[in-house]
């Protein structure tokens, strides 16, 4: 038998998931499935009870508010997110992870919420949201919790999910600067249905005099969790880009990471890709934002 599940329940609204998570605190939501069942296939774990999220519709649409902030539900599937145009216009480096993602049959199932919660390094969300400093936003029955997502990682596989939450929103603020540009860049061994060795996600703001005002750079399976590369922001902040910086991005993007050996790549080999796809992904979001070198 793959799975031992104790109970299905299904609630209609959010309010009622939530009360069921109060009673039945060891109870895990799921949406998609993509990572929830697989997990439990390896785990077998005995009389589960499975919260199912697909009702929901408060975890749903994606909206630009007033302030510019773009709100993604977290049952959007990686489909939603490749045909929204809001995510394309605000946030294309989100579009192309989403694209990036598994092969159609993985998109139209896996949520955002699911890949986030799920807490793999290799999540390819993960970059994007992370240079874009999303925050979350949880809900229990004892109220709402706003988490920023650089402090939601914990380890391998692990995240500050609390007992009875339910990740509800993913808010990503606006760029104040006067133009924007992002990347996200997926390295792998093959170009379909692979996890990525190194993923790259850069995001621009340029000022009117080509000066960097804003920028984040995050890197997937650099290190035990999602990482943003602050010495490289930091570097950067400020200035015009030139060919010479971009030496300088890829060496500090490396500084802070951590690779490690794997059957799937070795540690030299991921530490080159990383001071490459630095490179790359900062120089496009800066040309995109209209900086040039």
């Amino acid at each position: 038998m793959l799975y031992s599940v104790k109970e299905l329940y299904r609630p209609e609204t959010l309010e009622d998931a939530l009360r069921y998570l109060a009673e039945y605190p060891d109870a895990r939501p799921i949406a998609g499935g993509t990572d929830v069942l697989v997990s439990m296939r390896k785990k077998k774990p005995e009389d589960v009870r499975l919260v199912g999220l697909q009702n929901l519709q408060e975890l749903r649409g994606i909206r630009r508010r007033e302030d510019g902030v773009v709100e993604i539900g977290a049952y959007n599937t990686f489909t939603d997110l490749a045909n929204c145009p809001i995510i394309a216009e605000s946030v294309p480096m989100l579009r192309t992870a989403a694209l990036a993602m598994g092969g159609p049959q993985i998109q139209n199932a896996a949520t955002i919420g699911g890949n986030v919660c799920n807490g793999a390094t290799s999540a390819d969300s993960a970059p994007a949201l992370f240079a874009r400093d999303a925050v979350l936003v949880l809900r229990s029955a004892q109220g709402e919790r706003r988490v920023p997502i650089t402090e939601f990682y914990d380890g391998p596989g692990r995240v500050k999910r609390q007992s009875g939450e339910i990740l509800v929103t993913i808010e990503l603020p606006p760029c104040q600067a006067d133009s924007y540009g992002d990347c996200y860049i997926k390295f792998s061994t093959r170009k379909a249905m692979d996890l990525a060795l190194i993923g790259c996600a850069a995001a621009c703001g340029v000022a009117k005099d080509g000066t960097i005002a804003q920028v984040g750079i995050a890197l997937g399976v650099a290190a035990p969790t999602p990482i943003r590369a602050a010495e490289a922001e930091a570097f950067l902040k400020g200035k015009r880009l030139t060919e010479d910086m971009l030496e300088q991005v890829g060496e500090l993007a490396l500084a802070t990471a951590k690779p490690r050996d794997s059957w799937r790549a070795s540690k030299a080999y991921r530490e080159q890709i990383i001071k490459t796809l630095a490179r790359r992904a900062v120089r496009a979001a800066y040309e995109m934002a209209g900086g040039a070198l």
